[in-house]
């Protein structure tokens, strides 16, 4: 008989590692999620009869978040009351097996239901914590809350995006969130490494501020203004750091962006529009050249790309090594020759939907390979799974602890 996707052996590097989950939304799961796809079992733990708060998020097919199948793929469902002592004790006991626990709470709170620290790692004295929170465990902030947007705006990217006489703007995805996330898995291999090194050590507790995760991310950012008195400012499509660059329409009504801060491949992108003149001109010698006249520079680029198809602009920048490239709506990423050779889109099973293609597992590993097999599915969905089948609950157990709404 052949074996469902979920009985199959998992791949990738982290086979064998177990995450707890309690986190909700985007960034914590983000950092489980990629654990997860590297081969890590991951059990998540939800509020019985409420679940994380990202069932609720658009897009949603027949009443069912898109965005929460494809963000806690491939976890094991739990529901869970840690907050009554039952729930609590049925909590620890996961933890005893587990090698991480990723939460979101505000800073103090698992300590108010009596799982602090010193208590979990009584239970597992190994396991790693990641804790994120909008501004970190310290600090006059420290019990505020916080969204995506407000990471965004404190962290200093809201203020360089956008038009530079316009307000500023953020992107049309709460990016701080997927930051913080690969800032979360990052720590989590990290302290992980120090204990496969040293079978001594005890556990970890990560202090992950999603606003510092922000800030970090425009390394420049704050020591332009420690050194140069200049706060960073917005110029929309245009990069203060290469010219040409820009985002342009062409004569089909497509869009392309344009980049290339080498000589190098300037001079490529001046032979892909016909003008090889452009690469001598002393006002064009070098990219810092450039940028003080990429004015100009940028609207010899902008007329031609209006003047010519978005096929033939293709075309040109492919043969003479230019680099532009056509800004991709999600239907132009589906049919793209290059995704669909790497097979990037992996198809998987979804409990409503049948068969549907997700994004796979990034970056390649050369000697694992590592899938997804399922998107997320309802809440709770693994409860008989792990209550009964791990932790060896009888049925009388599990129907009571059920109809108390502990699980």
């Amino acid at each position: 008989m052949d074996q469902s996707p979920d009985t199959e052996p998992r791949g990738g590097p982290l086979v064998g590692l177990r995450v707890l989950d309690i986190a909700t939304i985007i960034a914590g799961p983000t950092a489980a999620s990629l654990l997860g796809d590297y081969g890590a079992e991951v059990v998540k733990v939800e509020l019985p009869g409420q679940g994380d708060g990202l069932r609720t998020f658009t897009p949603f097919k027949d009443g069912k978040s898109l965005w929460w199948k494809v963000l806690n793929r491939d976890k094991r469902l739990v529901t869970l009351d840690l907050r009554k002592p039952q729930g609590k004790d049925l909590f620890l006991r996961l933890v005893a097996e587990a090698d991480v626990l990723v939460e979101n709470f505000r800073p103090d709170t698992l300590a108010g239901w009596g799982l602090d620290a010193q208590t979990l790692w009584a239970a597992q004295p190994r396991l790693v914590i990641l804790r994120t929170t909008a501004f970190g465990q310290t600090g006059p902030y420290r019990n505020r809350p916080g969204f995506a947007r407000i990471f965004e705006a404190r962290g200093g990217m809201t203020f360089i995006t956008g038009e530079p006489d316009r307000e500023p703007m953020h992107v049309g995805y709460p990016i701080g969130d997927s930051i913080g996330g690969l800032f979360g898995g990052l720590a989590l291999m990290s302290a992980l490494w120090k204990l496969a090194r040293d079978p001594e050590a005890r556990g970890e507790e990560i202090d992950l501020s999603m606003t510092e995760a922000v800030t970090k991310l425009i390394d420049f950012n704050t020591l332009k203004f420690e050194l140069l008195g200049e706060s960073h400012q917005r110029s929309g499509n245009v990069s203060q750091y290469a010219a040409p660059t820009g985002v342009y329409l062409t004569r089909d009504g497509h869009w392309v962006s344009l980049s290339g801060s080498t000589n190098s491949l300037y001079a490529a992108n001046c032979h892909s529009i016909g003008r090889p003149n452009l690469i001598e001109e002393p006002r064009y010698r070098s990219n810092q050249d450039r940028c003080r006249h990429a004015h100009e520079l940028n609207a010899i680029f902008q007329q031609w790309f209006a003047e010519n198809s978005l096929a033939h602009i293709l075309e040109r920048f492919e043969a003479c090594g230019g680099t532009v490239a056509p800004v991709y709506s999600a239907q132009q990423i589906v049919e793209d020759p290059h995704v669909q050779a790497r097979g990037f889109l992996q198809t998987v099973r979804d409990e409503d939907f049948g068969e549907v293609r997700v994004p796979g597992v990034v970056p390649r590993f050369g000697n694992h390979t590592c899938t997804i097999r399922r998107t997320g599915s309802d809440i709770g969905a693994d409860n008989e799974e792990v209550f009964r089948g791990r932790l060896g609950l009888t049925q009388e157990e599990f129907d009571r602890l059920r109809e108390q709404k502990i699980i």
